[in-house]
């Protein structure tokens, strides 16, 4: 249940005057408790299987949960069937999670043989900030012990530290659940920390439920970015390169240039103007904009440089510490602050494909999706008071309209509120710009979540929230009002009436990071961009190698057109030929024969295997540029 806005176990007793709220095993909430009392369970069967394992943590996660342990001998999927059914024994015993209060002495007496545990003691000041699901552990205000015990006798079989809550008893978890994987993880997300073996699991309110994730897990493994980015020549990870950061492949190239280009299209064509900032400053750029108060374990450490000494060594001119930026949108103010501005400029729309540089811990990469080095199509516009709700009603508008472009289309919003403790700003600034953006959502008429504490430091946002293919939720684009960062680098404009004002600034993401969309659409279109993404859009076949002057004439012009085509003169035999760029996602192979060549025609065969014979040329070089140009999903 929930009180007081707060998750409560059913065994909480209220007190006066409070009231609770149902908490339903399919929502939400209650789904991570199902999977956090799973993963509760899963750590039980390791340490009733092999007791020399340390615990480290296991909170639930998108669609599961996972649990760290320290053991001797890493785990495998073999281990899977013991475990499992030290797991069924001990949810068919129906034992009940019980929350006890403990002091730091007690816990740390308590849990003496667990020394990752002892850790976490250490943290609970600063655990609820902290990645990689410490706050499941010692989040709250108080630290609790999580007992699991017998119904009937009060027997202790486990106990963990942990803020809970869990389901009222092991029995509630049925048989929606299963082990799916291992992976090597470093304690808390650090490489300079000892590498745990990770088991992760999913969890779900019934076994039909489970059937059908299994399955979306299945198609999703199909269209895993970081398989198919290798499958298809399009980008890679070098290790002399490092971790996080990426090589886009001629082919990758296209498609990013493709998806960059239409952004760039939009852009224009909805009155914004393109800049361009350094990949590094001076680090007091970083401490006015706050970037450096509140994100420093993000960045890149600091490179000192422009020290000066003399013969004898010593310092004649004193260094400085420069920075690889993480965010563009300090930049920006300076661009804007450069020379006077007048309130006939605003709104004033400023937009950078600006790469930044973020020092991720190497246990959250994943791909394109978490990387180090990433480019962010900012945009920061600058308003008056009087033009901000327009102005984000508009943002939004041409968010959705360039997602759809790219064949988004199913979208809900989350609105993310101040966090108290990182932030800055009065509380009627984050009100009212809070407010605004409650009310363009509600307008929009899409689906609004809300993400409390989930702000920036500096203002509140609206994310938007699109479903793929396959149904998994993306967060993209993002909407956020600042009314702090014009104050901290004392932005202004001149007035209708001649006084200086200060405007409000407005942040706006549309894709993320191109990284991250291009591993997103990858996933989305299974690799199978339509036509005017592919790297690859025609390829010309001939049946015999006598046809093949004749589709090098088709094939010029098309490119001629603009196409991306070409003729495949390879010793392969035809069906080979076909083979191996239908497996490649060429949108169209242009097939031609004896047949074809008398009648000046070509035979279309599409990526799904149907054929239709007998295209004039002309028909068949005006439906393939049509698809282009218009950007069709259909080919």
């Amino acid at each position: 249940m929930r009180v007081a806005g707060e998750l409560r176990d059913l065994a909480h007793r209220l007190q006066p005057g409070e009231t609770a709220e149902p908490v339903t095993i399919d929502s939400p909430d209650g789904l991570a408790i199902l999977r956090h009392s799973t993963a509760h369970v899963l750590a039980q069967a390791v340490q009733s299987i092999n007791p020399e394992a340390k615990l480290g943590i296991g909170p639930p996660i998108t669609d599961g949960f996972y649990y760290d342990f320290d053991v001797a001998t890493a785990f495998t999927t073999d281990d899977f069937s013991a475990l499992s059914k030290a797991m069924d024994r001990i949810i068919r015993q129906g034992q009940r999670f019980v929350r006890r209060v403990v002091t730091d002495d007690e816990a740390r007496a308590e849990l003496a043989s667990e020394p990752y545990k002892l850790e976490l003691i250490g943290l609970k000041g600063a655990a609820s900030e902290g990645a990689d699901g410490e706050s499941v552990e010692v989040g709250g205000g108080e630290l609790t012990i999580y007992e699991n015990i017998d119904g009937k006798t009060g027997e202790v079989y486990w106990k963990d530290l942990c803020r809970g809550p869990h389901l009222p008893n092991t029995r509630m978890i049925g048989n929606g659940w299963s082990l799916t994987r291992v992976a090597a993880a470093y304690w808390r997300g650090s490489e300079k920390n000892p590498q745990l073996q990770r088991i992760y699991g999913t969890a779900w309110p019934s076994k039909d439920a489970l059937r059908e994730h299994l399955g979306r897990l299945e198609e999703a493994a199909k269209r895993d970015h970081r398989k198919l980015g290798v499958e298809l020549d399009l980008f890679s990870f070098p290790d002399e390169i490092g971790s996080g950061l990426a090589v886009f492949h001629p082919k990758g190239g296209i498609v990013r240039a493709e998806i960059e280009n239409f952004m760039r299209e939009r852009l224009l064509a909805n009155g914004y103007e393109l800049v361009y900032s350094p990949h590094i400053t001076k680090g007091q750029l970083f401490e006015t904009s706050g970037h450096l108060q509140w994100y420093e374990e993000g960045m890149f450490p600091a490179m000192h440089l422009d020290e000066e000494r003399d013969a004898d060594g010593n310092v004649t001119k004193q260094g400085q510490n420069y920075y690889l930026k993480p965010m563009n949108c300090p930049f920006h103010n300076l661009i804007f602050r450069a020379r006077g501005r007048s309130y006939r400029e605003l709104p004033l729309r400023l937009a950078e494909f600006g790469t930044v540089y973020r020092y991720e811990k190497s246990g959250t990469l994943s791909g394109l999706t978490r990387v180090r080095g990433l480019t962010q199509d900012d945009a920061h516009i600058y308003v008056t008071p009087d033009q901000v709700k327009a102005e984000v009603a508009s943002q939004l508008q041409f968010v959705l309209e360039t997602l759809r472009g790219y064949g988004l289309d199913d979208f809900y919003l989350e609105l993310s509120t101040r966090n108290p403790e990182k932030s800055f700003g009065s509380d009627e600034l984050w009100h009212e710009a809070t407010e605004t953006l409650r009310e363009v959502a509600v307008d929009s008429g899409l689906e609004l979540v809300p993400d409390p504490g989930g702000a920036a430091f500096y203002g509140p946002k609206i994310s938007v929230q699109a479903r793929d293919a396959i149904g998994r939720t993306w967060q993209l684009s993002t909407v956020q009002l600042d009314f702090n960062q014009p104050e901290r680098f004392e932005l202004e404009y001149t007035a209708s009436d001649g006084t200086r004002q200060q405007p409000i600034m407005i942040h706006r993401a549309l894709l993320g990071s191109i990284e991250r969309f291009f591993a997103i659409l990858l996933e989305h279109y299974a690799g199978a961009f339509p036509a005017w993404l592919s790297p690859e859009q025609v390829v010309g076949i001939p049946v015999a190698e006598d046809y093949a002057e004749y589709l090098e004439g088709v094939v010029a012009t098309l490119r001629a057109a603009g196409v991306r085509a070409h003729v495949d003169r390879s010793d392969d035999r035809m069906q080979k030929k076909i083979r191996t760029h239908t497996t490649g996602k060429v949108p169209y192979l242009l097939i031609a024969g004896a047949d074809d060549v008398a009648n000046g025609a070509v035979s279309f065969r599409f990526r799904d295997g149907s054929q239709v014979n007998g295209v004039p040329v002309e028909q068949a070089v005006a439906r393939i540029t049509a698809a282009i140009s218009t950007r069709s999903a259909e080919l």
